[in-house]
């Protein structure tokens, strides 16, 4: 009875083998190659699958998302002959398991290989100005040669990155001197325009000043001149109302005589031809009150003025 047990047992063994080989699970965004006797024979999707045990195998399981990978800094000589180390980063996803398998033999290694030289044909041509300028125009060129050779590879490329582009030291040493120059420049030709738009603002603020005082001051002098006008004009309307003599004028002239003296620039006087008629009269009444006064009345025509004596002088023996 053993053996037979044995026997018994070895087969239940093979067939729970032989379930776990012919029922095949592939996940999601998941894909099997089939070989059977080492040939390929289909590919198989996510879900349930059935395939011949001990007969059909697995090859190969390929992902299918999108995949993400970096390689390690290249060195890259650009037009002007200066060495820069690029680092790239690259977004494939496998869209032909088959031909993901069978033409090439690792397409991720053949993927870095051709980003490398393909880096050093595009910044070849390129100087080191434009090398660092031209991302956008390195990550085109670089997706189209790639995704061209990768094509038959079964892989699609949807982004090519530069992650970094790193210049010799001694150039980065001169990039930040130039930059730090410039900055200073900037620096400098803005102070000099916020001090040049200063003194504007301080011509301008004082140009308006001066003429707001200008015209304050003509306002000044013209209400000045029209108060002095209304004021005479007052004076002479109430001397006209009140019908003065020439007694009167000749003692208001008097009166401001020492006052038109006063002060060294007054060396020129000019005297209105109405004076003399008032003096004229002042002397007449102040001859009436003189000492000749009480000698009657021809004593007021003995009185004659200055000008009177030198027409008559007196006759001498």
């Amino acid at each position: 009875m053993e053996p037979i047990i044995i026997v018994l047992i070895i087969l239940v063994v093979l067939v729970f083998i032989a379930l776990i080989k012919t029922i095949q699970v592939i996940p999601q965004a998941s894909a099997a190659i089939v070989e059977r006797f080492g040939r390929y024979t289909r590919t198989l999707n996510a879900g349930l699958n059935i395939v011949v045990p001990f007969i059909d195998s697995i090859r190969n399981r390929i992902d299918l998302r999108e995949q993400v990978v970096p390689f390690p800094p290249q060195p890259v000589i650009t037009q002007d002959n200066l060495v820069v180390n690029i680092d790239t980063v690259i977004y494939y996803q496998v869209t032909d398991a088959r031909a993901a398998t069978y033409e090439v033999a690792s397409y991720i290694q053949a993927i870095e290989q051709l980003t490398v030289t393909t880096l050093r044909n595009i910044i070849g041509g390129m100087d080191l100005e434009r090398t660092l300028t031209s991302r956008e125009e390195i990550n085109a060129a670089l997706r189209g040669v790639l995704d061209e050779a990768t094509g038959k590879w079964g892989i699609r490329v949807n982004r090519v990155e530069l992650k970094a582009i790193e210049p010799p030291t001694s150039i980065q040493d001169s990039m930040e001197k130039q930059m730090r120059a410039d900055r200073d420049k900037r620096a400098a030709i803005l102070t000099a325009e916020g001090i040049r738009q200063s003194q504007i603002l301080t011509a301008e603020g004082e140009k308006q000043s001066a003429i707001l005082r200008a015209e304050g001051e003509a306002r000044a002098a013209a209400l000045r001149a029209e108060g002095e006008a209304q004021a005479i004009r007052t004076v002479f309307e109430s001397i006209h109302a009140g019908d003065a003599d020439q007694k009167l004028l000749a003692y208001q002239y008097l009166q401001m005589l020492p006052k038109i003296a006063e002060g060294d620039a007054n060396k020129l006087w000019i005297v209105p031809s109405e004076i003399g008629d008032a003096l004229k009269g002042l002397s007449g009444a102040m001859g009436n009150f003189g000492p000749m006064g009480g000698m009657g009345g021809g004593g007021g025509q003995q009185a004659n003025t200055p000008t009177e004596r030198r027409e008559n002088p007196p006759v001498t023996d």
